[in-house]
């Protein structure tokens, strides 16, 4: 299982930091993800944090989100600066090894 948290209302510029906790023992915390769905949007991917801890980000979030993880404690962390209205939605983290979705954790920036 995939347990988001972390979201919140925020004025624009402002910070959020989202976790996301893999639980299992069997769980194989690899390559992790973390998507939105804006409203009325289809769901995008924003990030993604391989094992080893290589990060990728598209392009619209790069230079102010932080993809990060800590393996012993099986969580990846999404810190999220220089919020804008337009940053708004539903934030989910992903799993690739297990095709697994987090429940989604609501981010809203008030201009």
């Amino acid at each position: 299982q995939l347990q988001a948290s972390g979201g919140g209302l925020v004025q624009a510029g402002g910070s959020l930091r989202l976790s996301c906790a893999a639980s299992g023992s069997r769980f194989d915390f690899d390559s992790m993800a973390w998507y939105r769905q804006p409203p009325g949007h289809q769901r995008e991917w924003i990030a993604t944090i391989t094992r080893g801890g290589r990060a990728s980000y598209v392009e619209a979030v790069m230079g102010r989100f932080t993809i990060s993880r800590d393996n012993a404690k099986k969580t990846v962390y999404l810190q999220m600066n220089s919020l804008k209205p337009a940053d708004t939605a539903i934030y989910y983290c992903y799993s690739y090894q297990g095709n697994l979705w987090g429940q989604g954790t609501q981010v809203t920036v008030s201009s």
